[in-house]
Formats: structure tokens, sequence, C-alpha cells
């Protein structure tokens, strides 16, 4: 019932969750309009894939994994392009849109094993939508609080 293949997948799968959930958190924590279970369903789901894509082309010498993840990340761009706002001269949802389309890389690299990439990957988005928020404020209103401009653009 649970090859050493089965666990492996979990395992990925898990991985694909929490990574998720570690950039969902953060968004969560901003009040912005994809949190925690939309960026863990963006992973977890483009692991899946990833995951479908590779083992069902073993053996198999016509079957290309790529095309399953080229699709994954159109299906992002679809519910991505779905979040972004165009309010007057202001843009909104750019941010969230660009962090669940890494997110979904996080996810196919998990799917396909690559481990330590998903891992780095997730830090280096943490320290975009955390640290640079920080930055960005400092440029903007001469402050390094991250109350004073908050905006997802």
């Amino acid at each position: 019932m649970f090859t050493a293949d089965t666990i492996q997948m979990v395992y990925q799968l898990t991985l694909a969750a929490v990574l998720g959930m570690l950039v969902g958190f953060e968004r969560e924590y901003h009040g912005k309009p994809a949190g925690l279970r939309t960026y863990m369903l963006v992973t977890v789901g483009a692991a899946l894939f990833t995951i479908m894509s590779v083992k069902s082309s073993l053996g198999v010498s016509y079957f290309d994994p790529s095309r399953i993840a080229s699709q994954v990340v159109v299906g992002i761009g679809f519910i991505g392009g779905g979040l972004i706002l165009v309010r007057g001269s202001r843009i909104e949802g750019l941010t969230t849109a660009a962090g669940l389309w890494a997110t979904a890389a996080i996810g196919m690299a998990t799917g396909f094993g690559f481990y330590v990439i998903a891992i780095y990957t997730t830090v280096l988005v943490l320290f975009v939508l955390w640290v640079l928020r920080f930055l960005e404020n400092y440029i903007h209103n001469g402050d390094l609080s991250q109350n004073k401009r908050d905006e997802d653009v």
C-alpha cells in the first residue's frame, strides 16, 4: 500500500503545502486578497500536476512532462489575471498575482524533486514580500515602517 514511491509523493505534496503556507501567511498577515489557503492550494496543485506528469512519463518515450507543466503556468496566469485590477492610475493585485505565479513554480520544483531550489525560492519570495516592503516605504515615504505604504502594486 505505502511504497517508497508513494511516501516520496506524500513528502513532496506536504513540502509544497508547507512552503505555500509560509508565503500565504505573509499575504494573509498583510490582508491581501489571496492568502494562506490560496497559496497552499496553488503549491499543492502545481506539485501534484508535476508529480503526475513525471510519473506518467516513465517508460513512455513519446510523453513530454513539460506539456503539463506549461499548462500549470497558463492556469496560474488565468487566476493571477483575475486578481489584477486597474483603478484610475493605480494597479492593484500585481504583487499578489506575481506571488501566486512564484508559488506555482515552487510547487512545480517540489513536484520535480528540486527540494533545495523550492526552499531557497520560498526564502527569496518571502524576502521580496516582507523585507523589500520596508525599503519601498522608505523610498516613497522616508519611513521604514510597513504601515505607511502597504499597497499591493
